[in-house]
This record gives C-alpha cells, structure tokens and sequence, in this order.
C-alpha cells in the first residue's frame, strides 16, 4: 500500500508543488477520511467500523481534535449576562490550603 501511495503522490506533487512540504502517509489518509466522515455528521461507530478499530473509544480522538467541533458546541450555547469576578477564598479555605 505504501508503494501506491508514495507513486501516486509522485505524480501529484509535480501537477501540485504545494505538495511538496506535506508530508502525506496511509495514517493522514485515515485521518483525513475520520475527520471528514465526522464533519458530515456520521456517528463515530459508522468511522471506527471504516476505519477498523476494534473498541469505539479508539475514534474518540478525532473529536478531542476537531477544533470545527468545538466551536460548533460553544456556538449553541447561550450566553449568560453574568458578571465575571475573580474569586476570593474565605480565611477558613485559606487556613485548610496552608495545613496541606
């Protein structure tokens, strides 16, 4: 398989030179496809099937990554018209911290 890869990169690098600083291997193949699958909305059992793993859990990584995700969750959240304030420990927390 890398024998393809690495031939067909060949060929692409000299259609497109940007390919040249990238550094392009079977493993960012399967990430490119994992985190492409999850920005269309396919569950992570459907990606851990494609991509073979054997426990679900393993896929977990590509949404701790996925910076599009994020930003996506904190979007839909509302906003609070809290005021922001910096904490002040009581003396009693102060004393217990000290005895640590």
């Amino acid at each position: 398989m890398e024998y393809l890869l690495n031939k067909h990169v060949g060929v692409a690098r000299r259609h497109c030179p940007s390919l040249n600083k990238k550094r392009i291997t079977p493993h960012s193949l399967r990430h490119s496809l994992a985190m492409n699958l999850l920005h269309h909305g396919a569950d992570r059992s459907v990606i851990a099937l494609w991509l073979g793993h054997e426990d679900v859990e393993t896929t977990s990584v590509y949404l701790q990554a996925d910076m599009q995700i994020k930003e996506q969750a904190l979007a839909k959240t509302t906003s609070t018209r809290a005021r922001a304030s910096r904490y002040q420990p009581s003396d009693r927390v102060l004393t217990f911290l000290k005895t640590l």
